[in-house]
């Protein structure tokens, strides 16, 4: 699998997700907080598209009777019954060693025009000293 272009950042703002199809195999990019995840279209439990699934936080572990709330925007919950996933790893929040969905790598490349330059000068050697050019 090689590396395909599926949009551009302003198409998949925080919390955003967009589902796309590449080499055959339909996966949701989701951008959390700025950084972006890749997973399978595919729940594991009966194969319902996982990535149309609300995207939400969960609980934390904390003292009994109290209630903490966290991880927002990290939480996958498949439109099915309800399995969630972890969006940064693929793993489930219910049996992360033994259920999961594939995940990609995910990159951000500047275009080409907008990438940094550097500019580069001429340097020679003359007895033993080294001489930069600078022609404007």
């Amino acid at each position: 699998m090689g590396k395909h272009l599926v949009g551009a950042t302003s198409e998949i703002l925080p919390g955003q997700r967009k589902i796309v199809t590449v080499e055959g195999i339909t996966m949701g990019v989701f951008n959390v907080n700025g950084t972006y995840y890749a997973v399978k279209n595919s729940c594991p439990h009966q194969q319902a598209p996982l990535c149309v699934g609300k995207v939400s936080g969960t609980t934390l572990p904390s003292q009994p009777g109290e209630f903490l709330y966290g991880r927002e925007g990290e939480i996958l919950r498949c439109p099915w019954h309800g399995w969630e996933f972890d969006l940064t790893n693929g793993h489930s929040l219910f049996d992360p060693n033994r259920c999961w969905v594939k995940t990609y790598e995910v990159e951000v490349e500047l275009p080409e025009e907008e990438q940094p330059k550097l500019e580069t000068f001429p340097v020679s050697v003359e007895e033993e000293r080294v001489m930069v050019s600078v022609h404007r």
